[in-house]
C-alpha cells in the first residue's frame, strides 16, 4: 500500500517534470517572439503586456498537459510521450498563431507585446494562445 503511494508520487513527479520542461519551452517561445529580454520585461520593468502574453502561454501549456495526463488512462509511458508530443504541438501552434496574427494586423505584434503602455492586442494574442490550447486539448480525446 505504501509502495503504491510512492509509485503514484513518482508518476506524478515525472508528469510534473514534463510539464515544467514544456512551460520552460513556452517561456523561450514567448521570449523569441517578442523583442528584448522577457525576464527583464516582466520582472524588472513590470511590463503588463509581456506578463499577460507569457501567462496565457503558460496557462495554455497547462491545459494541454493536464488534458494529456487525464487522457492517458493510467498508461504511464504512453501518457508521458503523448503529453510531451501534444505539448510541443501546442507550443508550435501557439507560435504559428502569433505569427499569423502579426501578419494580418497592423503594426508589429511583438513590439506591442513589450510596449510599456497597456495594449489591447495582448488580450487578442493571449486569447489566441488559449484557443489553440483548447483545440489541442480537445483533439487529445
Amino acid at each position: 500500500m505504501v509502495s503504491d503511494v510512492f509509485g503514484e508520487v513518482g508518476i506524478a513527479a515525472t508528469y510534473g517534470l514534463v510539464g515544467l520542461v514544456l512551460m520552460a519551452l513556452g517561456f523561450v517561445l514567448v521570449d523569441v517572439l517578442t523583442p528584448g529580454n522577457l525576464r527583464e520585461q516582466v520582472w524588472v520593468q513590470r511590463n503588463r503586456n509581456a506578463a499577460i502574453l507569457l501567462s496565457t502561454n503558460l496557462l495554455g501549456v497547462g491545459i494541454i498537459v493536464a488534458t494529456a495526463i487525464a487522457a492517458s488512462q493510467g498508461n504511464w509511458a504512453e501518457g508521458l510521450l503523448s503529453t510531451a508530443a501534444y505539448g510541443i504541438l501546442g507550443l508550435v501552434l501557439m507560435g504559428v498563431s502569433f505569427v499569423v496574427l502579426d501578419a494580418v494586423t497592423p503594426g508589429n505584434l511583438g513590439q506591442m507585446m513589450v510596449h510599456e503602455e497597456p495594449h489591447p492586442a495582448v488580450y487578442v494574442s493571449g486569447a489566441s494562445h488559449l484557443a489553440v490550447s483548447a483545440i489541442v486539448a480537445v483533439a487529445i480525446f
